[in-house]
Parts: C-alpha cells; sequence; structure tokens
C-alpha cells in the first residue's frame, strides 16, 4: 500500500536527477490538521510507521524498537478506528498523529519532527493546499481557494463512483485515488504562481515519492490471552515471535467459508515454517456453539491443525483487531507492523489470496 498515491515529480523537476533539497520547512510553521478539515488527507501515521518513512527521520536499526513501541503506544487504537464514523476516526487518528509528532520530537529531536512534517504534506500532494498555514504561507487567494474546492469536489464525485467493497474492490479504489490525485497535482501547478510554486517546494525539503513508501498500516495489536488454547502447550506471543513473519487468521468453527480456508493455514503451517513464517488461529464466536471452548478444541482438532489456536471467547481480540468479518487474514512483518490482510475465502470465485499472501510473506522474510 501506498501513502497518499501522489507524486511530486513534476514539482522537483530539475536539470539531472539529483532530488530536490531545500531549507527545512522552508519558513512554513506546521500546525496539527484540523480534523475537521475532511478532505485533507491524514498521512502522517503512515509514512511515520513505513521503513522509508523512518530512514528519512534517521530511525537506526538500535532505536528501532524504541520506536516501535512508541508507535504503538500512540496509535494503539488504530485497526479499530477504521470502524468509527469519519468524524470520531478522524479525531482519534489527529490526536495519534500528535503524539507521534510529540514522541519524535522528544526521542529524536526538532529536525526528525519537522522533517515528518514535511513528508506528511508531501504525502497530502495538492490537498495540502487546503491546510490554513500552507494557505497563509503561499497567500493563496480567495479565487485560487475557490478553484482548489472546485477541483477537489470533481475528483470526490469521480472517486465516490469507483466501487470499493471487498479486497479487489479495496485494490480498484486505490488505483483510482493514485490516477485522481496525480491529475490533481498536475492542475493545482498551474493554479499557483512561479513564486507559489518555488516556496512550495522549500516547505517540502527532500522530495520523496511517498507514493512508493510501501509500509503503511499500524504495530499489530499484542494478542489477548484468554487463557484458552486448542492445545494448551502451544500458545503465541506477537512479542515473542518478533523476528518471524506471522499469518494470523480469525474464523469460527461453524462457519462455511472459513473452512474453505483451512487446507491453506494447514499448507502454510507445514511449508513456510521452516522459512520463518509462523500461523497463528483466533477462533471468535459468532453461534453459540463456537462460545463452547470445548467444542472449538475438538474442531480444530478434528480439522487438523497444527500451529497454535487462541479461542477468543469474549471476542476481545475481535474488537482489538477491528475485525469485521469471518475469515480474515492478517500479514505481520518481522517488527510486528501489518501489513496487509485479506477478508472472506482465499481462492473465492478464482481469487488468488493464498498466493498473494504467502508471496508477501516469503518476500518478508527474506
Amino acid at each position: 500500500m501506498a501513502v497518499g498515491g501522489l507524486s511530486l515529480a513534476s514539482w522537483a523537476a530539475r536539470a539531472g536527477d539529483e532530488p530536490v533539497v531545500a531549507a527545512a520547512g522552508g519558513g512554513l510553521r506546521h500546525r496539527e490538521l484540523p480534523a475537521t478539515l475532511t478532505r485533507v488527507p491524514q498521512t502522517l501515521l503512515a509514512i511515520a510507521h513505513s521503513e522509508e518513512g523512518q530512514r528519512e527521520l534517521g530511525i537506526q536499526a538500535e532505536t528501532e524498537v524504541g520506536f516501535d513501541e512508541a508507535l504503538r503506544k500512540a496509535a494503539s487504537g488504530w485497526m479499530r478506528w477504521r470502524n468509527l464514523p469519519e468524524k470520531e476516526q478522524r479525531e482519534a487518528i489527529a490526536r495519534a498523529e500528535t503524539a507521534v509528532v510529540g514522541e519524535v520530537r522528544r526521542r529524536w529531536g526538532g529536525v526528525a519532527a519537522n522533517r515528518l512534517r514535511e513528508l506528511e504534506l508531501q504525502g497530502q500532494g495538492a490537498r495540502a493546499f487546503l491546510r490554513p498555514e500552507v494557505v497563509d504561507h503561499l497567500a493563496i487567494t480567495a479565487e485560487q481557494s475557490s478553484k482548489f474546492d472546485a477541483l477537489f469536489e470533481r475528483s470526490d464525485r469521480a472517486l465516490s463512483q469507483v466501487r470499493s467493497v471487498g479486497n479487489a474492490g479495496r485494490a480498484q479504489r486505490q488505483a483510482a485515488m493514485a490516477r485522481i490525485r496525480q491529475g490533481e497535482s498536475e492542475v493545482s501547478k498551474k493554479l499557483l504562481s512561479a513564486g507559489q510554486q518555488s516556496r512550495w517546494l522549500e516547505c517540502l525539503g527532500a522530495v520523496r515519492d511517498t507514493s512508493a513508501f510501501e509500509r503503511v498500516l499500524p504495530m499489530a495489536p499484542e494478542l489477548v490471552d484468554s487463557g484458552v488454547w486448542v492445545d494448551g502447550g502451544r500458545k503465541a506471543r506477537l512479542v515473542d515471535l518478533r523476528g518471524k513473519v506471522v499469518l494470523l487468521h480469525f474464523y469460527a468453527f461453524q462457519c462455511h467459508n472459513c473452512h474453505a480456508n483451512f487446507d491453506v493455514y494447514q499448507r502454510w503451517h507445514q511449508t513456510l515454517r521452516d522459512q520463518g513464517i509462523e500461523v497463528v488461529g483466533v477462533q471468535t464466536p459468532e453461534t453459540d456453539a463456537e462460545r463452547d471452548a470445548g467444542k472449538v478444541v475438538a474442531a480444530a482438532k478434528k480439522a487438523g491443525f497444527e500451529f497454535p489456536v487462541l479461542v477468543d471467547l469474549k471476542s476481545a481480540n475481535w474488537e482489538a483487531w477491528g475485525t469485521t468479518m469471518w475469515p480474515t487474514v492478517y500479514v505481520i512483518d518481522r517488527r510486528g507492523y501489518v501489513r496487509h490482510w485479506w477478508m472472506g475465502e482465499l481462492r473465492w470465485r478464482g481469487a488468488q489470496g493464498d498466493q498473494e499472501i504467502e508471496r508477501l510473506a516469503k518476500r518478508l522474510s527474506a
């Protein structure tokens, strides 16, 4: 996944291939993005979670664990927030963004915090021209603001027509968003004067293609141990699996769609474990029978599961992860970041979700 799906290459065009480097911040006084400014994407968390963003901040291997824990603390509810109404979601993300900037400033200094803000602006692309501090700094006129509003209104209408349901729908929407945002960038350049364009470049620092930033999802919530595992001797804590890729799947044993994935989970466990890839199951009940721990354990053994399975009797993990569909599979990288998720049957109507996840897991474990 990418941050914002935007490209600022056209802004940074220069003779040769040298990246544009400007005075940090270009004199722009960064402010927190108001949660009410709904047309401006909230990109800061995604950038802070990405490997590319962290390299830009100067996070070294020896400080990764501390940085990861700071992110986990600041954005611990990110997986749940995706299910909130937009207003509540943006408010929660805004609070987390403030906390992350504060942690970066406290631990790694003002230069790192300012660089994070520069990357945030880059990820927002043309939509950053709606931010009050950017409007003030570039002296954007009322007429220009009106034209930006009209541009983004057209883009939003076009995006609203794109199907976004399911795994394929999410991919279609992301591709459409990338095209639309690129168009916004090209049009917005024509709306600014040469002087405004120059000042804007100075605000961005070294221009990076944030659309290529790969890991943009949160730290995986730690599993809530109910005390009941299919095999009591085989428990799993994500913190103990750090250094390995984890394929975590939620299921319910009476769910027909879940059964369609069972052989895939078992194949992954048998063929990928030697490559540093672990499978962990979480059985969250949907029916009364699935709330009976004895029946859950018996069903898992009948299915032949050889990997750890947590019996999520009170749905604590389901809620912590913000999961909404049985089955759902999450891919967690070696540092504990969620990298991908798949909802529903992995091979539904010709889908190749099992192969997609397997390729990703192998790449992450290499």
